[in-house]
Parts: C-alpha cells; structure tokens; sequence
C-alpha cells in the first residue's frame, strides 16, 4: 500500500519511526513512561489529509518494533504495518488513528503533531481532577503557557476540548486527561516529547512539594530569566504587562 504515498511522504514516514522510537526510548529509560507504555504520536503529513499513526509496543508485546498506520481524516488507511496480536493499531481501530485528533489539524495549522502519553505525575494530576500550574523553572523556560487545563467532561470530544483551549490560549501545549493521561501537540515528535519530559518532572517536584504545603508562585525576575534563556522573553513580557 505504499504505493499511495509519495517519495516524499515516504521519507516523512521514515523520519517520523526515526523520531518516535528515540522519544520512546528517552521517555521510556528516564522511567517518564508509566508501565504500560502509553505514548503515541499522531503526526501530520504535510500537503494532505493524511495522519502518521504510531504507538509505542506494549510490554507484553513480542514484536518491539515500531510500525506506522498511515490514514486519512475521515478514515480511510492508506498505509497499515501492523500485526494482529492486539496492538491498539491493529484491526478495526486502524482508519480511527486518522480520525482521533482531525478537527486539531483542521482547525489549528500550526500544530503538526498530537501526543497521547501516560506518566505517573501528569496521571497523578489528572487523577485529582487538578489544574497543573506551571511552576518549576525548567518547565516555564519552553513554554509561556502558566497552566495546563484539565479534560473532565468526556461528551465533548477531546480534540474539540483541544481546539477551544488553543483558542483560548494558543501558548497553551497541553491538557490531562481526567481520570488518565495527558495530551500534548507542537511542532514535532522530538519537540513536544522534550517537552513530556520536563513537564512531567515539574509535576513530580510540584506533587512533592503538597507534602510541604504545595508550590508557590515564582519570584521576583525568575519569569524574565528564564524565558531570556530561550528567546521567549519578549513574548512573555507583553503577556505579562497584559495581564498585570
């Protein structure tokens, strides 16, 4: 079936398994991964309906390797690698990998890839039913969102809930999922798991930090240092001035 894909989309493709199987095993050697590993990444094909669809193996999986589902937003699959043996890419679920998150790359063209991911603290937020105030310095410094939102109500669909939080706040890079994971989106697989990583380890100094009294503000100049660090000050401080 890959005859339906261009050269160039086959290279997207190959560049894309590249990405997602180092994020996996970054994510999954620094134990920000839960046990089950649930991480998967829906990434965008430039010029088309199209959706890269990659899960990273289960634990129980025999076959460790990473295999693609290619389809389009209304379902129709144009490229499927994987094998019977229960992978949630497999059988009817495969056209559903272009569906699941359409309506964000209809609507948001900036975002090129949505990440569906389990980690113990992110969880442990959603689990409470918590927004995730973003108050440890190494998170704040790649991101001027100062909170992740919450998913609670699960008859609106989550990629609507995603589109209305970017609209809402277009720094805005990700929600949890009530009651499960969190979900992220950016430019690409490297980009937003870089970002999984040191999110969810402000969430887990953060968790710590309840045993004390829970974590407190940032003070004064941290925002200005931290976000000259990486080219965002300029931005933040409009933002700031605007909220003051």
């Amino acid at each position: 079936m890959t005859a339906s894909l261009t050269s160039q989309q086959l290279v997207h493709l190959d560049q894309a398994r590249r990405d997602f199987a180092k994020a996996t095993r970054v994510l999954k050697e620094t134990r920000t991964l839960t046990a089950t590993n649930t991480f998967q990444a829906y990434l965008r094909v430039p010029d088309s309906d199209l959706v890269i669809a990659l899960h990273a193996p289960g634990p129980w999986a025999d076959d460790q390797e990473i295999r693609a589902v290619v389809a389009s937003y209304d379902g129709r699959v144009v490229l499927d690698e994987t094998v019977d043996n229960g992978s949630p890419l497999s059988g009817s679920k495969v056209g559903g990998n272009g569906q699941r998150y359409a309506q964000v790359f209809r609507r948001r063209p900036e975002v090129n890839v949505v990440i569906h991911v389990h980690t113990p603290y992110l969880g442990g937020w959603a689990s409470a039913h918590r927004v995730l105030p973003i108050r440890y310095a190494a998170s704040q410094r790649v991101t001027l969102a100062r909170e992740l939102p919450i998913y609670i109500d699960r008859r609106q669909p989550e990629s609507a809930f995603i589109v209305e939080k970017i609209e809402e706040n277009p720094h805005t890079p990700a929600i949890l999922e009530a009651n499960g994971g969190a979900t992220f989106w950016g430019q690409g697989i490297l980009q937003a798991a870089k970002l999984i990583l040191l999110v969810e380890e402000g969430a887990y100094f953060q968790g710590l930090a309840e045993i004390f009294g829970g974590s407190r503000e940032f003070g004064p100049g941290v925002l200005e240092q931290q976000w000259k660090m990486t080219g965002l000050w300029e931005q933040g401080q409009k933002l700031l001035e605007a909220a003051a």
